[in-house]
Order: C-alpha cells, then structure tokens, then sequence
C-alpha cells in the first residue's frame, strides 16, 4: 500500500485530483491532494504566494514519506520540498512537469520550450501578480481529450495563478538528487510540448520515464489509467 500526496498545477487546486484519488483508494492506497497558497479554498493572498511558500506547505501536509506527484508547474515546489526534507519524500512523480533545472524557474523553463502553446492562453492581471486561463482557450489547451461534463467540471474551479512563485528559480543540490524520480510524458499534450517532456528527461535512467496516450490533463480525462500508472512506479 501506497500514500500518494497530489500537487496540482496553474489555476488548478486540490479538486483536480477528485477522480484520481477515489481511484487510488479503491485500490487500496492512501491518497489525497492539497490546495497550494492562494489555490482552491486557501485564503493566502496573492501577493503573498512565493515558491519557498508553495514548499512549505507541501512539507507540512505530510507526516511519514510519501509518493509525492506534480502536474505540470508543480514540478518546482515539489523538487524544492525535495530538497528542503528529502526523508520526507519516497519518491516523486512529475505528470508533464517541468523537470527542474537547478537556477531555472518555471516561466524561464517554459521560456526555454521549444514552443509557446499557451502564449496567446494565458491572460495577464492589471496588477501583473496573477494570471488567468482564457476561457475560450481552456478546453482546447488543457483537455480536449476530456468529456464535455470533466471541462465543465474544471471550468467553473479554475482560478488565479500568482506569478511571483513561478519566476523564482529552483536550487537544487545532492539532497534533491537523493530521491528517487519517475516522469510521465503525455503524448497529446498541448499545453508543455511532448517533445519538451522528452528533452528534459533526456538522459534520465531507463525505467524512469514512461508515456501515457494523454492531453494535459489526464487525472481528468484517463483518471483510472493515471491512477494504475502511479500504483506500478510506487511500487
């Protein structure tokens, strides 16, 4: 048996997971999600938010090692929370994520891709501490592998995304190296190129990357086949 912790990625909260979770414990794994600061039901203000923030809170969600997974932006706060408390972690699992590079922040990450997918998707606040996912844009970036109830689902939770967190850089030493790490590519990604996905593992040990047929996000529209595939790396 497994304890699976879900981090969510930009806009996202804890209520992406929902489908996931039940499946993990119909299995008969522990599993549960969190909101981020400023994510979902948590009440930190925006400006607040910052990536040594997002870790903290990762950290204190958990009392004994578990199998942490990142979607997408949450590939930084889980590696800083890796190397922050490595004998916190038995393992991480990054659903196309950015795969950290030590000095690198998400957006110069995504800067650095080969393409910009979500250039025209992303809508900027006035005051620049956020931004949002144009609606018109959503379901064709993020799931248009998902049902028409999955989009609506996901559609009315969306939220804003702090920028702060996501423009500072990870540093990362032989703590963070310690932990053992799975990626998982998904091939119909429109949102981190899937060729992106493969460069940045490139060189990774065999048997640590694996491919689901997939948009980005799969915990909505192949909920069961995502949660089978975390059980196998868990083990």
């Amino acid at each position: 048996m497994s304890d699976f912790l879900l981090i969510h990625g930009s806009c996202h909260g804890a209520w992406c997971w929902r489908d996931v979770i039940a499946a993990l414990q119909a299995a008969g794994h522990h599993a549960r999600a969190i909101d981020l600061p400023s994510h979902g039901a948590d009440p930190t203000p925006i400006a607040q938010v910052t990536l040594d923030r997002y870790a903290e809170a990762i950290l204190a969600a958990i009392e004994a090692p578990v199998t942490l997974v990142g979607h997408s932006m949450a590939g930084l706060p889980i590696s800083a929370a890796a190397e922050k408390a490595p004998e916190k972690i038995a393992r991480l699992i990054y659903l196309c994520a950015y795969a950290p590079r030590s000095g690198m922040s998400v957006a110069s990450m995504r800067r650095a891709g080969p393409r910009q997918p979500l250039r025209d998707a992303i809508v900027i606040a006035p005051d620049r501490q956020s931004f949002t996912f144009d609606p018109a844009l959503t379901a064709d970036r993020l799931y248009h592998d998902c049902t028409e109830a999955a989009r609506a689902f996901a559609a009315s939770r969306l939220g804003p995304q702090p920028i702060l967190p996501q423009e500072q850089p990870v540093t990362l030493t032989a703590r963070y190296h310690s932990v053992p790490k799975h990626y998982i590519r998904c091939l119909q990604d429109r949102a981190i190129p899937p060729e992106y996905q493969a460069a940045m593992t490139e060189g990774w040990p065999d048997g640590t990357v694996s491919t689901l047929d997939a948009s980005h996000s799969p915990f909505l529209s192949c909920p069961e086949a995502l949660a089978r595939r975390l059980i196998e790396v868990a083990a």
